[in-house]
């Protein structure tokens, strides 16, 4: 196991690359710690596959160093780096069985023939395949191949990391969620390094310690589940984690005071004077529909997803969205909203702003 340091790294497809825009990945600094278990979230095309393959050694980066430890590896082949991989696309034997799959990477090495059986035999019941051992990896579904191909990723106890492309793609709903609460107990028990690349909030949020939000080839958050939903770094970080995800208002703000379209605002911290693009964001948690103080909303339906409701709406035009509990009333009644003031994130370019005591 290692921990990972990303020193000045950056990557660019381009030959030339001259402007920030021709890279992939922009310039990062990051450790990782050795034993953690991360995932890189983020929306299709912001660099996560990119920056898991530099890790794994698959990619060089056009800039910057990646240290194991102590040790530099940025220039050393993936064999050299000691990690597993498994791929968003099962990769298997098929003339092999299932047990000679999962034991590969055990024989390659020269394990004793004991331990092999005995470690094939514990990540076959933690995949749910023990019962097929001895069958043929050819004509199994795309989803059995897939658990197979996690299985041997997961066999090795020796490796620096392991890494995870999108491995649940393939993998029905309900298994997904045996098989990530399954990696959460292998990762509490030998304690491996695990980097885990999803665009699924609820993987990452169920899956890693911490967080890499990516966004546009950069990590604008690494934090805990609770970090990246209480106080996003980013407005891209309020929008992508939470279901509805964070209201984002433009605002004038002023000391204590919000201004938008003419109502004030009270925030729950004081700001000094901001630069460019303000906003306000608020998410549907901390809102409460009203009959008396507030913003005036227009309600447009109201979804029942069974523990809460719902509500949406506009605000000054702008869609809006309310959680409000399933016993809660609802009523025509209701034609404003409230924020809670200690809930409101204040951003000037996209980013936090850090408010001061009132």
């Amino acid at each position: 196991m290692a921990q990972i340091t990303l020193s000045k790294l950056a990557h660019s497809y381009a030959a030339n690359p001259n402007a920030e825009s021709d890279y992939a990945l922009k310039e990062m600094d990051h450790v990782w710690q050795d034993g953690g278990a991360y995932a890189l979230l983020g929306s299709s095309g912001c660099g996560k596959t990119t920056l898991l393959n530099i890790i794994s050694g698959l990619v060089r980066p056009s800039h910057g160093r990646v240290l194991f430890g102590d040790l530099d590896v940025t220039d050393q082949e993936t064999a050299a780096r000691n990690i597993a991989q498994v791929f968003q696309f099962p990769v298997v034997y098929d003339t092999m069985t299932v047990r000679e799959n999962l034991s590969f990477p055990l024989r390659n090495r020269g394990m004793d023939a004991a331990y092999i059986a005995g470690r094939v035999n514990q990540i076959a019941q933690m995949i749910g395949m023990e019962d097929i051992l001895n069958r043929k990896a050819r004509g199994l579904t795309a989803d059995a191949k897939q658990k197979i191909s996690l299985g041997r990723g997961m066999v090795r106890e020796d490796v620096n990391a392991i890494l995870f492309d999108e491995p649940l793609t393939v993998i029905d709903p309900h298994m997904k969620w045996e098989l990530r609460t399954q990696l959460k107990q292998l990762h509490r028990q030998f304690g491996h390094t695990m980097i885990y690349v999803t665009h699924d909030q609820t993987e990452a949020l169920t899956f890693a310690d911490k967080v890499v939000v990516m966004y546009d080839g950069r990590v604008v958050q690494m934090g805990t589940p609770e970090e990246l939903f209480e106080t996003p770094a980013h407005t891209f970080v309020g929008y992508f984690i939470g279901s509805p995800g964070m209201n984002l208002l433009d605002a004038t703000v002023s000391g204590t005071i919000a201004h938008l379209q003419g109502a004030e605002i009270a925030l729950g911290a004081g700001y000094g004077p901001l630069k460019g693009r303000t906003q306000i964001g608020i998410r549907p948690e901390y809102c409460s529909l009203t009959d008396g103080a507030g913003l005036p909303i227009t309600i447009r339906r109201v979804e029942d997803v069974g523990r809460h409701r719902i509500v949406r709406a506009d605000l000054f035009g702008q869609p809006f969205n309310i959680i409000a509990a399933e016993g809660a009333g609802i009523s025509p009644e209701m034609t404003r909203v409230a924020f809670a003031p200690g809930k409101i994130s204040v951003y000037a370019d996209d980013w936090r702003v850090a408010g001061g005591a009132v």
